[in-house]
């Protein structure tokens, strides 16, 4: 807090506040959205809650696949967290005021956990490219060491990579329009309120996109290609079965994450048109991932499900 804090300090802005509009549009009755986000987040919450919770307390669980399922029910918790409080808060009680350096702060924490969501998306899918296509070399390769590398290495990368958006945001000159039409501390929302020119932010915001999300979403399809075309030459068809079944779950989270991803960037070019759109959708898109990606582990893996009713003692 306190670098953000120095950052604008050293930008001699006249402004020291951002006030968040909420929904484009619909100002006047965005308030009774509040009830299915609130019940999202909570169900979010208390489901991931439950995944990382029953991974930590059963054995049989303690394997490379769960334990990157264990970071990704982190990472939800975090992502759910960072925005949903503040969006209540202007939905029930009209606090609308963010100061600039929360503002940062909260663009930096979006960005980060955002990526790393992709990057553990990653890392699960090299998992089971791992151990569908090479599984005599799997347990030589995916240990324990190697996970605590790879998780390391996608929260470093992250965590530098990031940094950028908010300082280059807070260099930024604020001196008019201090009204933000979002729920949240969107980059380009912040800086679109900018006096100054403002390309370098667009620029640095199009290419942490292209080579984060870009390269992860690359090496993804990749990957489940790979596990196909291995799929397809095996002989049996109870070994085929098996081998689709461990990985289709991920695939749907995948394939949902990355075409919201690609649906929200495209509604940008819409933005001027109707604004609503692309705002609703960023807010959603950072809520029912977290929401959606417990109850299809949940449905889709029975050792989950039987860990599940050991520890709620059924």
């Amino acid at each position: 807090m306190d670098t953000f804090t120095s950052v604008t300090n050293s930008s001699n802005l006249h402004i020291s506040q951002f006030i968040l509009m909420g929904l484009p549009g619909i100002h006047e009755w965005q308030h009774w959205l509040s009830l299915p986000l609130a019940l999202l987040y909570l169900l979010a919450l208390a489901a991931n809650l439950l995944i990382f919770i029953t991974i930590q307390h059963e054995p049989t669980l303690h394997e490379p696949m769960y334990h990157f399922l264990g970071v990704l029910s982190l990472v939800d918790i975090g992502l759910a967290t960072t925005i949903m409080p503040k969006i209540m808060a202007i939905y029930w009680f009209d606090v609308k005021v963010i100061s600039l350096p929360e503002c940062f702060v909260q663009m930096y924490v979006i960005h980060c956990f955002f990526f790393l969501e992709s990057g553990i998306f990653l890392c699960m899918a090299v998992d089971r490219y791992i151990a569908i296509c090479h599984p005599l070399r799997y347990p030589s390769i995916v240990t324990n060491a190697f996970m605590v590398k790879v998780t390391g290495f996608m929260v470093l990368r992250n965590s530098l990579l990031t940094i950028p958006v908010p300082v280059l945001a807070a260099q930024r000159l604020y001196c008019s329009k201090n009204e933000i039409d979002h729920c949240l501390c969107s980059n380009l929302g912040v800086i679109s309120l900018a006096c100054d020119d403002i390309t370098v932010n667009k620029f640095y915001q199009l290419f942490s996109a292209w080579i984060i999300l870009g390269s992860d979403m690359a090496l993804v399809f990749s990957s489940y290609a790979l596990i196909l075309h291995t799929v397809l030459r095996l002989n049996s068809a109870e070994a085929m079965s098996k081998a689709l079944s461990t990985c289709s779950s991920h695939f749907i989270l995948i394939l949902f994450f990355y075409s919201g991803i690609i649906v929200v960037s495209v509604t940008h070019l819409v933005k001027e048109k109707i604004p609503l759109i692309p705002v609703l959708l960023n807010v959603l898109h950072n809520v029912i991932p977290p929401a959606l990606n417990p109850m299809v582990y949940a449905l889709r893996m029975g050792d989950l499900r039987l860990g599940f009713r050991r520890l709620l003692g059924g």
